[in-house]
């Protein structure tokens, strides 16, 4: 099935020559965009281990946007979404499909869509998840739960509060039970709200989440409840962009050798300014905190950091579609922290050269 959809879509891809002609079909009220990125990027670790030292993590990604206005109050959309690896030999490389969902418009009413799409949660996560190569993993995680892009999601959500006042906007969702044959991107019966205001550049947002957990994951005897809640602000004007968020968890973040956390507080915050010339520094902060990881040695309540560091980095824009981009890791995590989590504490750098329409 990935064959062809790969036969059907690289040559389309190849066909649309300019750089501009991202939007492939337009006409009758319908419309067809693709969107991907080419990213050549490698990645060099301080760690003694010699495999993970220096190594590539290049990759490709494409997608596809549709829409088709029924009638003058409905339209239909569509996306889809996949990613391909390229640091592994031919037949090796991971390929995933990032999103794939459809729904219908209701003009000022909101829209409803359905499929593999990003949580509700990560409204506020998406506030600093900016940073040039690290980032947005504090309790945002790909499958876990509705923090990230997840799997069987129903979402509504309403801009402008009906279109009665500017720059209110909220959303809701339902994610029906998925047992994965991983325990840690599980997940029972859930829902997720956001409410976000936006204007003259500012942004706040809240998040909250609850959702079942299976068997296997209440086993740990954490309960039969996940939950997440978040808020967040952002500054975008004036070539600055400004954001900081704070977001707790409770049973639902994964611990590498520890299972689920009973709870953690998470801080996030990203600065970072657009030179008219290209160049666009960064600066980010991510830091976790879990208590109660579990067992450790027979004892339950081990409490750790989980994430702590530093990003330096910086774009540079040649134009929209081309750039080059560079950034430092400066991991504050404690030696003994990750021993206990068995997270890495090693300081990375990172370099890269990405072309984008």
């Amino acid at each position: 099935m990935k064959r062809k959809v790969l036969a059907v879509l690289v040559p389309v891809m190849l066909s649309a020559g300019a750089v501009n002609a991202a939007e492939i079909y337009n006409k009758d009220g319908n419309k067809f965009d693709l969107y991907g990125k080419m990213v050549g990027k490698r990645i060099w670790s301080n760690t003694d281990d010699s495999n993970s030292e220096n190594s590539d993590d290049s990759y490709a990604r494409f997608g596809i946007k549709g829409e088709t206005q029924i009638n003058n109050d409905l339209t239909g959309f569509g996306q889809f979404e996949y990613n391909m690896g390229a640091s592994a030999p031919e037949g090796e490389q991971e390929q995933s499909t990032r999103l794939a969902f459809a729904g219908l418009k209701f003009g000022d009413f909101g829209s409803f869509d359905y499929g593999r799409n990003y949580g509700v949660a990560y409204d506020a996560g998406a506030y600093t998840d900016m940073l040039v190569e690290w980032g947005g993993d504090s309790w945002v995680h790909t499958d876990n739960f509705m923090t990230g892009r997840t799997t069987g999601v129903a979402t509504y959500r309403n801009t402008d509060f009906f279109g009665a006042v500017e720059g209110l906007d909220f959303a809701m969702q339902y994610q029906g039970k998925n047992h994965d044959s991983q325990v840690k991107k599980a997940n029972g019966d859930g829902y997720s709200t956001s409410l976000a205001y936006n204007f003259d550049g500012f942004g706040f947002v809240g998040v909250y989440g609850k959702s079942d957990r299976t068997n296997k994951q209440s086993a740990d005897g954490y309960g039969d409840t996940a939950e997440v809640w978040s808020l967040a602000a952002k500054y975008d004007a004036n070539n600055l962009y400004a954001a900081v968020m704070y977001g707790e968890t409770r049973n639902m973040t994964y611990v590498s050798n520890k299972g689920f956390a009973n709870k953690t507080q998470n801080v996030e915050a990203v600065v970072q300014y657009q030179f008219d010339f290209g160049l666009r520094p960064s600066l980010g902060y991510v830091y976790s905190k879990g208590k109660d990881l579990g067992e450790s040695n027979g004892v339950r309540g081990v409490n750790a950091d989980l994430v702590n560091y530093v990003e330096l980095g910086t774009w540079y824009y040649f134009n929209k579609n081309m750039n080059v981009y560079t950034a430092y890791k400066f991991n504050l995590l404690d030696d003994d922290d990750a021993a206990r989590t068995g997270m890495p504490a090693d300081d990375q750098f990172a370099l890269g050269i990405v072309y984008q329409f």
